[in-house]
């Protein structure tokens, strides 16, 4: 177990930790939350041994291996496969010692000594999973969203989301009994964090996870550690349940309770009035679940230090736009545009509170960027209502920030920038007062925003679009950066928004909350879909499965191909031999007959042998296909041996069976001929 005793942790001359005691058991699964700067990621580098305690007891179990994710970009030209692959730490050891042996072996191969090590090491490859490595890493690839045509693809040739991705894969690839994940949810899409959650659950070591992202927190973790005000404090339950506790807490406490009471007024406020609209429809109840479990835990995001709200729009035009019979894709140098999605109509109406759901490389995101002018259609129509004023939130909105320049000076700009529109806040203490709003207070107005972390990056842009005042929000992953209370305060803001929302997230309970009705963009296609988000999960879960069937049709189909190409090399073969001398009539009749019934003859015990040999093959595919399926989830290091081995004998005992039948099926055809 983990132990933790009257522990003193420090950054500098700040205490982060201040006589910290805690137990962590064999096979927990731990949240670790606090509010940003409270000394979550000092305490990670307390766990994985980068740091050390400033005073008091800290102790892991000595022989416990530890996997976390490596926070540096790849530089590799080894393809995705292979850099995953070498994740596998025990496996790497097992190679080099092999290597070294084989050396030595080479050099003396009359050495009974080095002989014993080599049969020895050839166990231990085995049992390390070298049969399945391979197997073992593409599946964590896939499962991450990439294409089957990417797995043999140069690390260097992906932009750095993905590199991440490839990171976490790497990590979750390492044998571990301590597993610390750090925000991992940050680069993924909602179908890849769905199978994460699905990958965490049955990983059977000890797991201490950093995340803002809740649902995600509550789905994989068992336990909550709580860091505030220099305190470790430990709760059992998810994160759903700590929030309860805690708010319960504050209440009985009572402290500063007073103080909260305007905030808790305001939040019952918009939660009263949102549930009394809601329909009776699944995704507004999903909806009304997300506000009362707001409701619980109102004293908890009273306590919250920063608020923010979206200022009512000039105006808001009815409908905000349509779309007719259009085509989204993008134009390529030198070649046809690429389509992603056709016949598109849609109509976007004031006050629709809208989810944008698909799979990853489905076109989430450029169907949001033609909507937000930033692509235009292939296409069909595009109509915006009169006075639409579009707040678009990008994914790499926080890279086109200046990072020269400060909070103030991104705010002067876009003041005159918007001209007329702003002159009510025109002098630089009108902005220094609003940009105090989103927590920028004191000299961080004139800092460069280059140094600021990414969750600050995202207030400020966050800042500007509430600046703005647009009607529409088109928001395409904007929690990436935000902890938790940011994103509770985010959440709040769109509820009382008065005009139209548009998102695209991985945050369910974001999704949850804020959102009235889903559409789905997938296959080409931009449909309603009828449900809420639990059966979305279903959906995507069905899709993967869909996709790994038809991955295998086409496996199959090719070789079909071949064998249908071996038997049309042997009919030419048997079409371009010389032709019999003519005789008679009856002598020919006759002879015919004979010679058919000695083809049949000699056919018989090959068809007999062709026969087992595809029963034989079917089932070893079979068998092979369910092998693959299992080791794809994690096995205790035992059984994967023996899976490993036994898929490598499936392997050969099918490339065994497909050469016999294309054989015997060259034979029928000779005979036949």
């Amino acid at each position: 177990m983990i132990t933790l005793k009257n522990v003193v942790l420090r950054r500098s001359s700040k205490v982060l930790l201040n006589g910290a005691s805690v137990t962590i058991n064999p096979g927990e699964k731990v949240g670790l939350v606090g509010r940003n700067g409270a000394g979550k990621s000092t305490l990670f580098a307390l766990f994985n041994g980068t740091l050390h305690e400033d005073g008091g007891d800290f102790s892991v179990p000595k022989q416990w291996r530890l996997a976390q994710v490596a926070q540096n970009m790849p530089e590799t030209d080894e393809s995705a496969t292979e850099f995953v692959v070498g994740g596998d730490t025990r496996l790497a050891e097992v190679r080099q010692v092999l290597a070294d042996l084989e050396q030595k072996h080479a050099a003396d191969p009359d050495d009974h000594d080095i002989g014993m090590e080599l049969a020895h090491a050839y166990t231990d490859l085995a049992d390390a999973g070298e049969h399945d490595a391979v197997p073992r890493a593409q599946a964590l690839i896939l499962g991450l969203g990439f294409k089957v045509a990417e797995l043999d693809e140069p690390v260097n040739s992906f932009s750095g989301g993905w590199r991440m991705r490839l990171q976490l894969a790497r990590a979750l690839m390492c044998p571990s009994d301590l597993l610390l994940l750090d925000e991992p949810t940050n680069h993924l899409d909602l179908d890849a964090l769905v199978w994460l959650e699905a990958w965490l659950q049955r990983y059977a070591g000890t797991m201490i996870v950093i995340s803002h992202d809740r649902e995600f927190l509550d789905a994989v973790t068992d336990v909550t550690l709580h860091i505030d005000q220099a305190n470790l404090v430990r709760y059992g339950g998810n994160y759903s349940k700590f929030e309860e506790m805690r708010a319960l807490q504050m209440e009985q406490q009572q402290v500063a309770f007073s103080r909260q009471q305007e905030k808790i007024a305001h939040l019952q406020k918009f939660i009263d009035r949102f549930k009394a609209k809601a329909s009776k429809a699944k995704q507004a109840q999903s909806r009304v679940k997300a506000l009362e479990r707001m409701e619980k835990v109102a004293p908890l995001l009273a306590e919250a230090d920063f608020t923010f709200e979206f200022k009512e729009p000039n105006n808001i035009p009815n409908p905000m736009l349509s779309i007719s019979d259009a085509a989204f894709g993008y134009v390529q140098e030198d070649a046809p545009p690429k389509v992603i999605l056709t016949g598109v109509s849609r109509s976007v109406l004031a006050g629709q509170r809208i989810g944008i759901l698909g799979a990853n490389g489905q076109g989430k995101s450029t169907f949001v960027k033609t909507i937000a002018r930033e692509m235009g259609a292939l296409a069909g129509t595009v109509t915006e209502g009169k006075g639409l004023s579009i707040g678009y939130f990008a994914q790499q909105e926080l890279d086109v920030l200046h990072p020269a320049s400060s909070p103030l000076e991104h705010m002067v700009r876009l003041a005159r920038e918007l001209g007329a529109g702003s002159r009510e806040r025109s002098t630089e203490q009108d902005l220094r007062g609003f940009l105090g709003s989103f927590n920028f207070s004191g000299d961080m107005v004139k800092q460069a925003v280059g140094t600021m972390s990414g969750g600050e990056k995202a207030r400020l842009v966050l800042a500007m679009m509430v600046w703005q005042r647009p009607n529409l929000l088109l928001l395409d992953e904007p929690t990436n950066h935000l902890d938790l209370a940011t994103r509770e305060a985010l959440a709040v803001a769109l509820n009382e928004f008065e005009g139209t929302l548009m998102l695209v997230s991985h945050d369910r309970a974001l999704l949850r909350s804020v959102c009235d009705e889903f559409w789905l963009v997938g296959r080409g296609k931009v449909a309603d879909f009828d449900g809420d988000l639990d059966d979305y999960q279903r959906y995507l879960l069905d899709e993967a499965k869909r996709q790994r069937e038809l991955a295998k049709e086409a496996g199959r189909a090719a070789d079909a191909h071949a064998q249908a190409q071996a038997q049309a090399a042997a009919a030419a073969l048997a079409a371009a031999a010389p032709a019999p001398a003519p005789a008679s009539s009856r002598e020919q009749r006759q002879q015919d007959a004979q010679d058919r019934q000695q083809r049949l003859e000699r056919q018989k015990p090959i068809k007999r042998e062709l026969t087992k040999a595809e029963t034989r093959l079917s089932a070893a595919s079979t068998e092979r296909d369910a092998l693959e399926a299992r080791m794809a989830q994690p096995m205790p290091p035992a059984e994967i041996a023996e899976a490993g081995k036994r898929l490598k004998a499936l392997t050969d005992e099918i490339a065994e069976l497909e050469e016999r039948w294309l054989r015997l099926t060259d034979e029928l055809e000779a005979i036949g001929a």
